[in-house]
This record gives structure tokens, C-alpha cells and sequence, in this order.
């Protein structure tokens, strides 16, 4: 389970009253711009990853209508984005005294974040993926059962589908294995995991001296 966000809130800007020719202002809009940008690759889509840069950059939580009005989007657009950053953890909702009004806050820890973005793909993503692809291979051959009775084309699309299987296994348990060590920020233990695997690929990229020039 991922830990609670901080309590206290997180300087930074006020970004509902920041000049719009401002330096700030500006490396603002580019930041929220180029997290829009990434959201494919973080899983994401578009605007929820716009409003999460919003609220890493601001320096108090936001409510419904500031988002809106500072990204300029509809009311149910940024209601269901700001939904679903909750739901992946990735922001918290809070509140004001003396407003009704629901606000906003974005987790700040950068380690925290990969970490849940990392968890929340491979639930969201690679396990049912992993899931259905094993229902596939079943339509071929029931899992755990001999293959031997069945024709050449059918044993030889089972073996590919395996092979995905066994290569999601695998980075998911890459995922498994890096997860505390992001959680804790151990920078050190990664580095030295890095470096293996460098030393690897650079050694079987290699070739031997025994190999014909």
C-alpha cells in the first residue's frame, strides 16, 4: 500500500496570480505542456498528466475550477481526470476550512511517483495482458497439458505465445525486484544493478578474440 501524502503543503507557485509574460508563468505552461506530451509513455492520457504537472507545480492544492481555469478545460474533463490521478495515487484530495469545495494536491516525491506509476501500469496493464495472452495459449493447448497430440502449426503458435508469456513474466518481475528499491530511494543498490547490467551488455556486444575478423 502506498504511503500517505504529506499533510503540510508543498511550497511553490501561485499560480493563479502569475504574471503570463513571467519566467515562472512560462516554464509553467512549457512543463505542463511537456508532461501532456509524455503521457503515452507514462500510461496516461493527455490531460490528466497536464493537470497532475499543474498541481506538481503548485504551491497549495487546487480545486475543480482553478484547474479549469488555469488549463482551460470543461468542468466534466477535469473532474474525471482529477478522479483518476486520485485513483492512481498520483494526487489527493483535501480541503479548506471554510470551503465546501473539494481541492487537490499532487504527490511531489519523484521516487514516489515512479514507484506508483510503475505499480499502477503492471496492474492495470501487464497482468491482464499476461492474463490474456495465457488464454489464448490455453485455447491451444490447456496449460500444464502435452502438446504432442496436437498439429505442428497448432504446437508451433503455442510455443510463440509462451515465449510472450514467459517475457512478460520476466519484466514483471524486473518491476517486482526495482519497486523497494524506488520506494526507498536507493540510489545506491540501482546504480550498482545498473552497472551490472552494463558490464553484461557491453561484454556480449563484445566479440571474443577468437572470433574470424
Amino acid at each position: 500500500m502506498s504511503p500517505p501524502m504529506p499533510s503540510s503543503e508543498p511550497s511553490g507557485l501561485d499560480l493563479l496570480n502569475l504574471d503570463r509574460g513571467s519566467q515562472a508563468r512560462v516554464a509553467v505552461d512549457r512543463f505542463v505542456s511537456l508532461w501532456g506530451e509524455m503521457a503515452s509513455t507514462w500510461g496516461i492520457n493527455r490531460t490528466m498528466a497536464r493537470i497532475h504537472a499543474l498541481l506538481y507545480c503548485a504551491g497549495r492544492p487546487l480545486s475543480t475550477d482553478e484547474v479549469m481555469e488555469c488549463l482551460e478545460v470543461s468542468r466534466g474533463n477535469a473532474s474525471m481526470n482529477l478522479r483518476s490521478l486520485v485513483d492512481w495515487n498520483l494526487a489527493d484530495k483535501t480541503h479548506r476550512s471554510g470551503s465546501r469545495k473539494d481541492y487537490y494536491r499532487a504527490e511531489t516525491d519523484v521516487w514516489q511517483i515512479t514507484a506508483r506509476i510503475i505499480e499502477e501500469r503492471q496492474r492495470r496493464e501487464v497482468h491482464p495482458v499476461r492474463s490474456r495472452l495465457q488464454e489464448c495459449a490455453d485455447l491451444l493447448v490447456q496449460d500444464g497439458a502435452s502438446g504432442a497430440d496436437h498439429p505442428e502449426p497448432e504446437r508451433a503458435l503455442h510455443q510463440r505465445l509462451t515465449s510472450l508469456i514467459d517475457l512478460l513474466k520476466v519484466l514483471e518481475g524486473v518491476s517486482e525486484a526495482l519497486l523497494p528499491l524506488v520506494r526507498n530511494k536507493d540510489i545506491d543498490q540501482i546504480e550498482q544493478l545498473l552497472a551490472v547490467a552494463l558490464r553484461r551488455g557491453e561484454s556480449e556486444s563484445t566479440p571474443s578474440s577468437s572470433d574470424p575478423s
